[in-house]
């Protein structure tokens, strides 16, 4: 094992909000931070996403333009729908949208967009209704992603098993202020995430439950946290953020990440870039 640095990550707290030390409306009232090491996810023998979570992926991409929204959903969507489908087995997978991260995002579109140090992982359990209803609304996002593989929203609403299976792509420099880290599942326990509201997600107007994970117990093994250090445009990391095979059989169906920071890179200098993207792989 390769320890690349330590880093503060933000956690849920295990405690009840004390109101004498911090207003209500105050964060730091309501979560926790720990120093982890960060470990070297490259020279790490790490079993592939199905077990661990998370995986690097090689993955050229014919986008020339990753500013090009429009070029994005033509070309990258696509590319990473066929990705999915071969890497879950998955009769069809679905890509709608897509996420920059990056300053400019940040601050010019919604503050959401900067990376998030708090470690989490996207979806609560029941997050397949969300998604049924995503795919049946007409929203031109979902009815896109339909329309390319011929389908209808039916081959979402009747699908016998969802995975959410979804993908980070480092945009900028190799070496970042905030990359993001992955979180080995084979060092987390169900009970540590706990379901948050999201309320109109950087603007977007979706409303749902994510997980906030907590920091493990003093008597509990310290969660693994990895980094795949210098990414190249030619990688991508998939990471599992929802199964409902996983949540019906009441195992870990999520994976935890956050943003870390690299005490090597003055904040910003550079700063990160990066896109992400979901895929919703269906099973019918």
């Amino acid at each position: 094992m390769t320890t690349l640095f330590t880093s503060d990550v933000v956690y849920l707290a295990r405690r009840e909000p004390d109101p004498t030390a911090a207003a209500p409306d105050d964060p730091s009232a309501f979560v926790e931070s720990r120093s982890v090491e960060i470990r070297d996810g490259r020279t790490a023998a790490l079993p592939g996403w199905k077990d661990c979570g998370f995986e690097l992926v090689e993955h050229p991409s014919s986008v020339t333009d990753w500013d090009d929204d429009d070029e994005v959903a033509r070309i990258h969507h696509p590319e990473l729908e066929a990705l999915a489908a071969a890497m879950t087995g998955a009769d069809h997978a679905l890509v709608s949208s897509h996420i920059r991260r990056n300053p400019a995002a940040a601050a010019g579109v919604h503050e959401q967009l900067a990376p998030i140090p708090f470690a989490h992982s996207d979806f609560a359990a029941g997050h397949e209704e969300f998604i049924r209803r995503l795919y049946s609304n007409g929203a031109p996002g979902p009815a896109g992603a339909l329309a390319r593989h011929g389908l209808d929203a039916t081959a979402v609403t009747e699908a016998r098993r969802i995975v959410i299976l979804q993908f980070w792509r480092n945009l900028g420099p190799a070496k970042m202020d905030y990359p993001l880290a992955f979180c080995d599942i084979g060092s987390v326990t169900l009970d540590q995430g706990r379901a948050i509201r999201v309320e109109n997600y950087a603007g977007t107007g979706a409303t749902f439950d994510a997980l906030a994970m907590t920091a493990p117990a003093d008597d509990e093994p310290p969660h693994r946290w990895y980094v795949f250090p210098e990414m190249r445009p030619d990688e991508t990391v998939a990471f599992r953020t929802y199964d409902t095979d996983l949540a019906e059989g009441g195992d870990v169906y999520f994976t935890p990440h956050c943003a870390v920071r690299d005490p090597e890179v003055p904040v910003g200098a550079p700063a990160r870039s990066s896109i992400e993207l979901r895929a919703t792989c269906v099973f019918t």
